[in-house]
């Protein structure tokens, strides 16, 4: 597992003198005390893009960061000096939550503004989050298992569409406790989100019902386990979905390449970013050897200039649905 701890203490101290602003696509200027504007600060890219959509028309009113617009993913993030200093500084914090996020609680410790409104995505969902899981045929962390006592969560919660339901709705709530006076506005635009939300879902419901095949075969790191659990999908893969590992071991690509042939599937899947030698390695190891390699985006890794191109978290969904689409039936 990735773990990345950060004693930030320091940091925020430290970091005042080096504060800077960037592009104005990612408005980094600090609280409303100071600005005038409600400043809203956002890890990754779906709860950012989540956050705009419920803005609206207000969103050039509001000073809205997105923390890892570089593309470095949830996992791997560690913030810089200006960004504690944004998080410090700012009126709302909305953040996933998870194993990665644990430098959360050091930043908000040292938080100058105690007025700050946060939102910890997987404490809104609760019952809803579920633990990590190992399953059959995956490389395990036997050395570690033993000694973990905490339970650890899967932290991929965006990549369920009801999820994303319980998350918009959310951030309307305290967005409109933050900013009274925008309230009626940010609750129309959450409803029409939500119904955008809610169209894709049913669409991946009904395609995925009528699919020949109901099991996903990733040769990579598996981030889509509330996603598969939303529509009854399986899944077989080389990775947890927040595993560090790169390497898969023979006995994985040959149990991998064994669910192919028995499934008789025609596609082996990734996640974008990957170099594909593990599909590559499972594709070679079947009685075929003919299968597709398909990628399916677990909206990561997002940069600045994707958004400024026009991705957003629908979009790469639904793009996410053309590759099922045609990889299922």
């Amino acid at each position: 597992m990735f773990r990345k701890l950060l004693s930030a203490a320091a940091a925020v101290v430290m970091a005042a003198s080096l504060f800077s602003c960037s592009s104005p696509t990612f408005k980094e200027e600090s609280g409303f005390a100071a600005t005038g504007k409600l400043s809203v600060v956002c890890t990754i890219f779906p709860v950012y893009d989540w956050t705009r959509e419920v803005l609206g028309s207000h969103q050039d009113e509001v000073q809205l960061t997105y923390l890892m617009n570089s593309g470095t993913d949830l996992h791997n993030y560690q913030p810089t000096a200006d960004d504690m200093v944004r998080i410090s500084d700012c009126d709302v914090f909305v953040y996933v939550g998870g194993e990665s996020d644990k430098w959360v609680d050091d930043a908000l410790a040292e938080a100058r503004n105690k007025n700050m409104k946060v939102i910890d995505l997987m404490d809104v969902l609760s019952d809803s989050v579920r633990e990590e899981e190992v399953k059959e045929g995956m490389e395990s962390h036997e050395e570690e298992e033993d000694t973990e006592e905490e339970t650890e969560y899967d932290e991929h919660i965006w990549l369920s569409l009801k999820n994303a339901k319980s998350c918009v709705s959310e951030i309307c709530s305290v967005l409109s406790d933050a900013d009274n006076a925008h309230a009626a506005d940010y609750a129309n635009n959450a409803d029409s989100y939500i119904s955008s939300l809610d169209s894709l879902d049913n669409s991946f419901a009904a395609m995925i019902g009528k699919a020949k095949n109901k099991t996903l075969i990733f040769g990579d790191r598996f981030p889509f386990r509330y996603f598969v659990e939303d529509y009854g999908l399986d899944y077989f893969a080389a990775f947890a979905g927040c595993s560090a590992e790169t390497q898969a071991s023979f006995d994985t690509i040959t149990f991998l390449a064994d669910k192919v042939d028995e499934l008789n599937a025609d596609t082996i899947f990734t996640i974008e970013g990957s170099d594909c030698t593990i599909a590559e390695a499972v594709k070679n190891s079947t009685a075929s050897k003919d299968q597709s390699i398909a990628v399916l985006d677990s909206i990561q890794s997002v940069t600045a200039e994707q958004i400024a191109d026009g991705s957003n978290y629908i979009s790469i969904m639904e793009h996410n649905y053309s590759i099922l689409e045609e990889a299922l039936n």
